[in-house]
């Protein structure tokens, strides 16, 4: 299905979105024949709402099923969006370049050029951390799932693409290639088909790898030319203008 298929999900928002893209495992490049739909964007909010005493709601979270397929639209009011941003978030990023443009295209090429400018090589604590979090979920499992490998992959992967280029890439059939990983086409195999855990998955193998990687990417944050600090003017001149110039 196209990403433009799941347009009937966002009338759930109640807002017209600035944009609403796909993300998760169908931009990680390992989506499995029953994977949830998690769609990600951004609103804005009549000026009105924001200036009243009234704090207003600034997070849309809807689930519902389409097609069969469980759907999970989470929606940031723009203000809350950008902030975001600005704090070296990961998902926010991937959420802005992710390939599968659901409606915004117009939008997503305005914020691009100043989200990049907001890449910093601080990203590094984002992805650190998520990988960390990630391997004590596999660390805990008593059989190794395929998934629960992949995100660890994928995430370290992306880290160290991000640190060594100034770039998004969250496909993880695009970035084993130049890791030399050449086992996670089998992983993503087994991940599509899995319903318990990898019995004969070899953990050592695994954990090692995922060890090398995890130094690789404290290195890439060490000798990243990435700059320190991000364009926050230029992201407080587009709320700014949003606000008072809305569509």
């Amino acid at each position: 299905m196209t990403p433009e298929h799941w347009k009937p999900s966002v009338d759930s928002l109640g807002h017209d979105p600035l944009f609403v893209t796909v993300s998760g495992a169908h931009i990680y490049g390992f989506p499995s024949p029953d994977s949830d739909v998690d769609l990600r964007g951004s609103h804005l909010l009549p000026l009105r709402d924001m200036v009243r005493l009234a704090t207003p709601t600034e997070t849309i979270d809807r689930t519902s099923i389409e097609d069969g397929v469980e759907v999970d639209l989470v929606s940031h009011e723009i203000g809350k969006f950008l902030r975001l941003l600005i704090k070296n978030n990961g998902y926010v990023l991937e959420q802005i370049f992710s390939p599968l443009v659901v409606c915004g295209q117009d939008f997503l090429d305005r914020l691009k050029p100043i989200a990049g400018r907001c890449i910093t090589r601080f990203h590094f604590h984002h992805y650190r951390g998520f990988y960390g979090t990630q391997r004590k979920l596999l660390e805990k499992e008593s059989v190794k799932k395929a998934k629960s490998l992949l995100y660890a992959y994928r995430v370290l992967l992306t880290g160290i693409h991000l640190m060594e280029s100034g770039r998004i890439e969250t496909d993880i059939r695009r970035l084993h290639e130049s890791a030399g990983l050449d086992f996670i086409p089998d992983l993503i195999a087994a991940k599509t088909e899995e319903k318990v855990g990898l019995a004969n998955l070899d953990w050592q193998f695994h954990g090692s790898q995922l060890d090398s990687l995890e130094q690789k990417l404290e290195a890439s944050f060490t000798n990243s030319s990435l700059p320190e600090t991000r364009d926050v003017e230029a992201v407080d001149e587009l709320l700014i203008d949003l606000r008072l110039n809305p569509q």
